[in-house]
């Protein structure tokens, strides 16, 4: 049973108290036909008891809480034997949250007057709400003892016992309840709570069906049950609910609330949009609406509306980091990337938002302040060390600043951490590649495979790189082949294949598979390169020229240009030498 369970017992418990006490000591002693409850008592007898009594009961009246506490404390120094005024004192302390000064003066009652009903009632509650459980059981099992059909007894019991997670013993004391009473609509209805709350959503239907045929119209139950069709997948079921709510109560704010929400996960925005609309009109504080509609727009690509919405919330509300971190996302998305900078950098590192904010500026700021950005992550990761998402990025950015060492540094960090990860593994071994550690490389590799043999990443990686160092060539086709069944189709693979067959000398198969190659992945310099390789010893000399040329036009790194250059520096002197033209 949730939290909110107990406190909904605790007041029901608070509020049935007062009632009782209001009423025991007037005329005649008699509600609706029944004699008063056992353990009623007379009002206080000695004059200054009284007077304050009637004092107190004025300043109720009035909702002047602290001078009927205080003239309730009068009271009861004056008569200390009278029950009802010790109850009423209890109550007001309850009401005020003073809930162990509630229950030293139940407690003197429950003494006094081992069988007071009113008095174990609200003692249990008290100590239920004090996480008092154990005591709170025996206190209702005890005002079972001494009148079997009290019926709220039960109720709170079950309650209770649904709260602390004890399903069978709650579903058999309100079994009992409803036993006693048919009629019971709170039986029927904490019992499909308690199911509820424990999973058992079938079961939870069944009972708070059960309590709807005695109150159709009661928003509570038909909630909950809306509430237990969304759980169970039932989203048609729930929204026939909540609209039958709304028909009721038009101002129910959590009911168009959750109808809102389900039109947004169902991306029927423009009915979210009317639901949230109305929300605005009827909720007390209606930023939050103001905040889903900004969210709405923002899904529907009205990025303008959006922006504005956010905008009216923090007018009203500079500190909602929460709107702030969204209007930064809706200028990141408008493609102003100053303001949306400036805007994740005003979340405040105690918000929720603080390292999503950190990570969205460095992904703006990555192309043109990469130190920016490398420094942004690093700032998030202070905040949460060890984040593989963050230490993953943060490597990235070491990689593209030539920070090699950096980049290890970190990988080698998360490989710790997570020493089964094959993708760690693998980011690793590319990362030792890259300082020119082959052994290192190879063995991350070997690992990356052994965790996960279906890793094509790793076992390309590990087939070319054997390739390329012209060792181990059988071994070395075998893992491209593997990762190849894999992905059939993949041009970086297929170029591994082809250098494999160049290393061995088979040039025309080379050429096949490297013409294939840059079919499917012809962006990539290398691989231009490498079937240049291939025709140049294939002899096929212009066909290479034109593609060492192409592969240049495409070459960033300063090693591969240089290497190019000299490769069409030489061949085109052939070429001249030989009398061919291009």
């Amino acid at each position: 049973m949730s939290t909110r369970t107990a406190a909904v017992c605790v007041l029901a418990l608070v509020a049935a108290s007062g009632c009782a006490g209001m009423r025991k000591g007037w005329k005649g002693d008699v509600l609706d036909g029944r004699a008063p409850a056992k353990g009623a008592n007379d009002l206080p007898t000695e004059a200054s008891a009284m007077g304050d009594f009637l004092v107190g009961q004025v300043a109720l009246q009035r909702n002047d809480v602290p001078t009927a506490i205080a003239a309730f404390q009068r009271a009861v120094a004056a008569d200390p034997g009278a029950s009802i005024l010790r109850l009423r004192l209890a109550n007001l302390y309850v009401r005020t949250g003073q809930l162990q000064l509630a229950l030293e003066q139940c407690q003197v009652v429950v003494t006094a007057e081992p069988d007071n009903m009113e008095a174990l009632a609200l003692y249990a509650g008290v100590l239920s709400s004090m996480g008092r459980d154990d005591e709170a059981v025996a206190a209702y099992e005890r005002m079972l003892n001494a009148d079997p059909d009290g019926q709220e007894a039960y109720l709170y019991l079950g309650a209770l016992y649904g709260k602390r997670g004890d399903t069978d013993r709650a579903v058999a004391t309100l079994r009992r309840l409803i036993f006693k009473n048919p009629g019971s609509i709170l039986g029927y209805y904490y019992l499909g709570r308690v199911h509820a709350a424990a999973g058992q959503l079938d079961q939870a239907e069944k009972y708070y069906l059960e309590a709807l045929k005695l109150s159709p119209q009661s928003e509570l139950i038909l909630t909950d049950l809306a509430v237990a069709y969304e759980l169970q997948g039932r989203t048609p079921k729930a929204v026939e609910l909540y609209e039958r709510i709304l028909a009721l109560n038009p101002q129910s704010i959590m009911v168009r609330r959750r109808l809102g929400g389900i039109y947004v996960g169902q991306k029927k925005l423009d009915e979210a949009l009317a639901q949230f609309r109305e929300l605005e009109k009827v909720d007390a504080d209606p930023r939050e609406a103001r905040t889903k509609i900004g969210l709405i727009y923002f899904e529907k690509g009205e990025l303008d509306r959006a922006a504005t919405e956010f905008n009216l919330v923090l007018a009203s509300e500079p500190e909602n980091t929460r709107v702030r971190y969204y209007l930064a996302a809706v200028y990141a998305e408008l493609g102003e990337d100053d303001r949306a900078i400036e805007g994740f950098g005003e979340i405040p590192p105690e918000s929720e938002y603080y390292v999503d904010a950190r990570l969205r500026r460095a992904y703006l700021m990555q192309k043109d302040n990469l130190p920016g950005a490398v420094k942004e992550v690093e700032t998030a990761l202070e905040v949460k060390p060890g984040n593989p998402e963050l230490m993953s990025y943060l490597a990235s950015l070491y990689r593209e600043q030539k920070n090699y060492e950096g980049a290890v540094v970190v990988l080698e960090q998360m490989v710790a951490t997570a020493p089964d990860n094959d993708r760690y593994r693998f980011t690793l071994g590319a990362a030792y590649d890259e300082v020119k550690n082959k052994d290192k490389a190879i063995e991350e590799m070997q690992r990356a495979i052994a965790i996960n043999p279906r890793n094509a990443a790793a076992l390309n990686y590990l087939g070319y790189t054997y390739a390329d160092l012209g060792i181990n060539l059988d071994e070395a086709e075998k893992l491209i082949r593997r990762a190849l069944e894999l992905e059939p189709e993949d041009g970086i693979y297929i170029d591994s294949l082809g250098w494999v067959y160049y290393q061995r000398g088979d040039y025309p198969k080379a050429v096949e598979h490297l013409e294939r190659a840059v079919e499917l992945a012809g962006e990539d310099p290398t691989i231009v390169e490498h079937l240049g390789d291939a025709y140049q010893r294939s002899g096929q000399t212009e066909a290479a020229l034109r593609v060492y040329r192409d592969a240049l036009g495409r070459a960033k790194e300063t090693e591969q240009i240089e290497r190019l250059k000299g490769k069409i520096q030489t061949l085109g002197g052939a070429v001249q030498a030989g009398g061919s033209r291009l």
